[in-house]
């Protein structure tokens, strides 16, 4: 174990003494600052785990120690969302509840690229953000997925939005895609349709997984048989849905319905429903998903929809951050948040 291990990093992290020593980043804490812990620690370990420290040329980061000694009015946001369309929501959400709470938010950007990239370039902005002394720090993704964030984050208290890490060992505030999947196919169901089609996502992500178990769920509820040649892959695009809707409108018992698991997908169902000389709702209903305002409401007719819940998600993860900065019970480590269904004139 040699300090050159470490030549191309700035510099040594708990987590890395963790792996070399073969304990947790916990028992690192305990023994390195001295805890009262650390009593329950065998000699032999805090021995392995100085020995580490000492060959890695670990620091205890001073910053990080101001932050637990000392209040702080700011909050840290790192994010990749800064210039999505809709997504920036979340910041919305986060900043009106800090506000709220007199507080404010800084915003770093998250890092783009491949995974070297943007693992350094995460570090710098986090490594920014302690610099000005944020009491914790909020990590939103535009897209609900699995994230591995950078380790400087497990110092401070972090939140995750829109996204988990899968570990399981930081909060999270992720929409309840099971209900918003659910909420579409329910509204076609009480409008009379019987056999609906669900056009999805790349079906390998969580809100593919979740929007096609609502589908299923509603089906479930109301007595009613699912078939799987129903639910066809649009991948997300425009195109995507297009050429899945004809799929669809090509069986030999069509449906009378069609769920799309995004608006872009839904635009391009249009498209191939008015090829087919059908029209949107009295041949056919669809429902979108995402409240995506330059389409859902621009579409002719007017597309209904479930929306994401952005804004309420950057607010949630300010209220569960103030909670864990002030030492307050919090709530489970996974929360989710409402889908509402806005309705339009599809169905």
């Amino acid at each position: 174990m040699a300090r050159s291990n470490l030549s191309t990093r700035s510099r040594a992290t708990m987590s890395d003494v963790a792996r070399a020593a073969g304990v947790s980043r916990t028992t690192v804490s305990f023994v390195l600052n001295d805890a009262e812990q650390a009593d329950n620690v065998s000699e032999a370990t805090k021995a392995r785990v100085r020995q580490a420290a000492d060959q890695l040329g670990y620091r205890p980061d001073a910053r990080a120690r101001a932050l637990a000694a000392q209040s702080t009015d700011w909050y840290g946001l790192l994010t990749e969302i800064v210039t999505a369309p809709f997504a920036a929501h979340i910041i919305r959400g986060a900043q009106d509840e800090a506000w709220r709470q007199r507080r404010f938010l800084l915003i770093a950007p998250a890092g783009e690229g491949d995974q070297q990239d943007r693992e350094a370039f995460e570090r710098a902005s986090v490594e920014k953000l302690l610099e000005q002394r944020v009491g914790g720090v909020l990590y939103a993704a535009t897209w609900h997925r699995a994230v591995a964030v950078p380790d400087l984050l497990r110092e401070l208290p972090t939140v995750l939005v829109n996204c988990f890490d899968e570990k399981g060992e930081l909060p999270c505030i992720i929409p309840d895609e099971v209900s918003g999947g659910r909420r579409a196919t329910d509204r076609l169901i009480q409008a009379g349709h019987r056999r609906i089609g669900m056009i999805n996502l790349d079906p390998a992500i969580p809100a593919a997984i979740g929007r096609l178990q609502g589908w299923r769920d509603a089906h479930a509820a109301a007595g009613l048989a699912t078939d799987d040649d129903l639910v066809v892959d649009g991948y997300a695009t425009a195109d995507g849905g297009y050429a899945a809707a004809h799929v669809l409108l090509e069986q030999d018992q069509p449906p009378t319905a069609i769920f799309c698991a995004n608006d872009r997908m839904a635009m391009g169902a249009y498209d191939a429903i008015k090829e087919r000389g059908l029209r949107i709702p009295d041949d056919i209903a669809v429902v979108g998903f995402d409240n995506y305002e330059v389409i859902a409401a621009y579409l002719r007719p007017r597309l209904t929809t479930v929306a994401l819940p952005f804004e309420e998600m950057g607010t949630l993860g300010v209220q569960t951050l103030d909670a864990l900065t002030t030492g307050q019970p919090t709530p489970a480590m996974r929360q989710t948040v409402d889908c509402p269904l806005y309705e339009r004139c599809s169905v």
